[in-house]
């Protein structure tokens, strides 16, 4: 029997045969020591060689090493009119100290790439408010500014993690996407900002790229996991204990992106403080966003305690996006739940404790066995739903107004 929200659970298991059939890939061509310094202060490395490509121009190359057009064609010896030939030698003298206007700048959007003051930045380079930029040319920029000079294996997210920075705010910096290719040797702005690299202990013994803040609220950090064979975004969703669509979207990701053996990828880790409760019999009253889904990730079992009669029963969170779509784990389980329910599977909701990882979580569910099945043999023809905290529908996105009633009884509230 289908749900009344059944019609869109948004958080169904992609086709891995639809993902493996994109392939995304990043060269790393050419070699170049790594230099790091402020834009005010010189780049602190010497004049390199890069090896002509398809596709190079000079104009390309100044854009990649953050070189004046004019200052590379000097040191080669060359003009505007000079062409390039597949394998040739040329010179980049080291990356200039400032910023290389691009076509359809302004001194707004610039500031605003590199997280500076608009004025600090006209003040600095002598100009005032109304001033055209022209392509080509060069600007100073502030000490605040660092840059950084890409080495072999290299990507966005292990730079913006040494510089403790998001990944979206170098890529702006930088006029970049998810497609961008970095060279060793290219020269990447580092907005205002960012720090130096961090070093926390977290879970698991992974490599932290975030410190976790204080206080009694959820937070967020990140570990960076080597991608294994076989690894695949679904997967390492249940291996985490998060939605696979975070790992998308931490890494700058889509859903057609493939993913190969050795890469880093960034796996957001939810933190979620345990909150009092007013008593034994009652469970913590959690958000469904930003912490209950993670205390009972996908994948998870747990115990669930019918709120009136005591009775218990063991499930597994199976799948659900909005709340927790749910399966009793064996025939004996599901026998038990029917119980509760007088004998008959009902829409009806009854508050409910959720003890998993042994914490207990205010909690409602119905008893009606509808769509998604992953748990076979256990007399249940598909799965019941759980709802905590401001979680809604999957179909529309309300919010169940008896579910909600339900888990501040399971609250204490």
């Amino acid at each position: 029997m289908k749900s009344p929200d059944a019609a869109a659970n948004k958080q169904q298991k992609p086709r891995k045969d639809d993902s493996m059939r994109r392939i995304k890939k990043i060269a790393l061509i050419g070699t170049v020591a790594l230099s790091i310094a402020s834009a005010g202060g010189g780049i602190a490395y010497a004049s390199s060689q890069h090896t002509v490509i398809p596709g190079d121009t000079y104009w390309k190359l100044s854009q990649q090493y953050r070189v004046g057009l004019r200052t590379l064609l000097e040191a080669n010896g060359a003009n505007e009119s000079s062409i390039l030939y597949v394998g040739q030698s040329v010179t980049v003298p080291s990356a200039s100290t400032g910023y290389i206007v691009k076509s359809g700048d302004t001194y707004w959007k610039i500031s605003q790439k590199m997280n500076i003051d608009m004025n600090e930045l006209m003040n600095l380079n002598g100009d005032s408010a109304g001033v055209v930029l022209y392509k080509g040319q060069q600007l100073k920029l502030p000490e605040s500014v660092k840059r950084y000079t890409v080495k072999k294996g290299d990507t966005f997210w292990i730079v913006s993690n040494a510089f403790n920075i998001s990944i979206n705010s170098l890529m702006k910096a930088n006029d970049a996407g998810v497609n961008t290719v970095l060279y060793p040797g290219m020269a990447l702005y580092i907005p205002a900002g960012a720090g130096g690299q961090l070093k926390v202990s977290p879970p698991s013994g992974q490599s932290p790229v975030d410190p976790p803040p204080t206080g009694n609220k959820p937070y967020v950090t990140h570990i960076i996991h080597t991608v294994q064979r076989g690894d695949d975004f679904w997967s390492l969703g249940i291996k985490y204990g998060i939605p696979y669509r975070e790992i998308l979207n931490a890494n700058g990701l889509k859903e057609s992106s493939i993913i190969y053996v050795g890469q880093k990828l960034n796996i957001p880790v939810h933190h979620v403080p345990v909150k009092p409760a007013p008593g034994s019999k009652f469970g913590e009253l959690l958000d469904w966003w930003t912490e209950a889904q993670y205390v009972w990730p996908i994948g998870s079992d747990a115990k669930i305690t019918d709120y009136y009669t005591g009775i218990s029963w063991n499930a597994r969170r199976t799948i659900g996006a909005n709340h927790a779509d749910v399966e009793p784990l064996t025939a004996r389980d599901t026998e038990t739940m029917k119980k509760v329910w007088g004998g008959s599977w009902s829409w009806a909701t009854r508050p409910v404790i959720i003890e998993v990882k042994g914490r207990k979580i205010a909690a409602s569910a119905s008893a009606m066995p509808h769509d998604v099945q992953y748990i076979q043999n256990n007399g249940f023809t598909g799965h019941f739903d759980v709802h905590f905290f401001n979680s809604t529908r999957h179909v529309d996105g309300t919010v169940s107004q008896s579910h909600q009633r339900d888990v501040n009884i399971a609250a204490g509230k």
